[in-house]
């Protein structure tokens, strides 16, 4: 974009305080923010949009998964900032290998995050070397290669739903569902991570940080 032009950001977080919190200190900068809300729905349905820049929270509580977002908001034009309460290897390598052009923890200042929205604006990579270091190897969920319906069913399962819970939201087939879960935890396993039981679905998608709306 042009360097003089102003970076138009839009705040996503399923908080909406927090959310408004992050838009006062980013427009303390200079930055105009152009669109807060606190939903995925709504931020695609924004009349703003597509920002230059998405501040993004990775926790989300609607079962989509960050590759699914970071996808959505690239096709549309939009750079993304991830923004985290989790800094772990695999957090990090999910988020900058979806497409993510900076991540920000939560823990981080207000400095750091108007330094990665201006990074991000301008096409730019930012990441702390630190976690840059740690990332390196880290497997994800996208190393799966889960289809969108595959990956969907599977948080929504390990949320606890029923077979039936899952096809109703998905609007779907519990027979559909049962197959979609299958395939995704067959490619797990291909990765050498068993999800063959609800327990240990919970337990990674715990671990993970995954998440599931009504």
């Amino acid at each position: 974009m042009d360097g003089t032009a102003a970076v138009r950001v839009a705040i996503l977080d399923a908080q909406p305080l927090v959310a408004e919190a992050l838009a006062s200190l980013v427009a303390r900068s200079g930055i105009e923010v152009v669109a807060v809300v606190a939903t995925w729905e709504a931020l695609l349905g924004h009349p703003a949009m597509p920002a230059d820049v998405v501040v993004l929270d990775l926790h989300l509580p609607d079962g989509l998964l960050v590759s699914t977002r970071v996808g959505e908001l690239a096709a549309l034009g939009c750079g993304t900032v991830a923004l985290s309460r989790r800094t772990d290897a695999m957090s990090v390598a999910t988020a900058m290998r979806a497409g993510a052009r900076a991540f920000v923890a939560t823990a981080d200042s207000a400095d750091d995050l108007v330094a990665a929205i201006r990074t991000a604006a301008a096409g730019g990579e930012h990441l702390a070397a630190h976690r840059a270091a740690a990332a390196r190897g880290a497997r994800t969920v996208d190393d799966a290669g889960l289809g969108r319906r595959e990956e969907r069913a599977l948080v929504l399962y390990s949320s606890g739903r029923s077979l039936r819970e899952v096809a109703a939201q998905m609007d779907t087939t519990e027979e559909t569902v049962k197959s979609y879960i299958k395939r995704a935890r067959r490619k797990f396993r291909a990765l050498g991570v068993d999800l063959g039981t609800r327990d240990s679905l919970r337990r990674h998608a715990a671990e993970q940080g995954w998440t599931a709306g009504t």
